[in-house]
C-alpha cells in the first residue's frame, strides 16, 4: 500500500480516541510514538500495579492478562490503517490471529514497546504483524487480520 501521509508522532490518549473506538477501561495504549500512515505504528504503555486488572491477575504474583496483551498488539496495529483520512475513527472486527508467542511475563512496572506494520489492505481487510518488547526483549507477538465491517460489506453479493 503506497501512501504519501506525513508521519505522526506522539499522540496521546486523546488523540488516539480521534482514529479508533476503544475507550477506557479497554482502549490500553498510552501513547502512539510514530505513525506512517498505510505502513507503520509504535506504540507504548506502561502498566502501574493500579492498573485494574493487576489485583485479580493475581494477587500473589500480578501480570497482565493474555487477552489484554494481544489488544496491545491490535489497538497497534489498526492504527495503520485507522490513520488514513478515509478510515478514521471506524468500527474494526478481529478476523484472525496467527502464530502468536507469548515468551516474557508482562508485570507492574514494565513499558512495553509495540511496533506494528501493514503488510496488506484489500476491501477492508487488513492484514500485518505486531511486536511487543520490554526493555528490547521480546515479549509477545502475532500475525493479525482485522477487518473493516462497514467496507466489507460492499464487497458481499446483496451485502449493502
Amino acid at each position: 500500500m503506497e501512501t504519501n501521509y506525513e508521519p505522526m508522532h506522539n499522540i496521546g490518549a486523546y488523540g488516539i480516541q480521534q482514529f479508533q473506538q476503544n475507550r477506557y477501561p479497554l482502549l490500553f495504549l498510552d501513547v502512539m510514538e510514530e505513525i506512517v500512515p498505510g505502513k507503520y505504528a509504535r506504540a507504548k504503555k506502561n502498566f502501574t500495579y493500579d492498573e485494574w486488572f493487576f489485583p485479580a491477575h493475581f494477587a500473589d504474583e500480578p501480570n497482565v492478562p493474555g487477552f489484554i496483551q494481544m489488544e496491545l498488539l491490535a489497538q497497534t496495529f489498526i492504527m495503520t490503517f485507522l490513520s488514513l483520512p478515509e478510515h478514521k475513527g471506524k468500527k474494526t472486527a478481529f478476523l484472525n490471529v496467527d502464530n502468536l508467542r507469548f515468551r516474557r511475563k508482562l508485570e507492574p512496572g514494565d513499558t512495553v514497546i509495540i511496533e506494528a506494520h501493514l503488510k496488506s489492505f484489500r476491501r477492508g481487510v487488513a492484514q500485518g504483524h505486531a511486536e511487543a518488547t520490554v526493555g528490547g526483549e521480546f515479549a509477545l507477538s502475532a500475525d493479525l487480520k482485522i477487518g473493516l465491517p462497514d467496507i466489507m460489506r460492499e464487497f458481499v453479493p446483496g451485502g449493502k
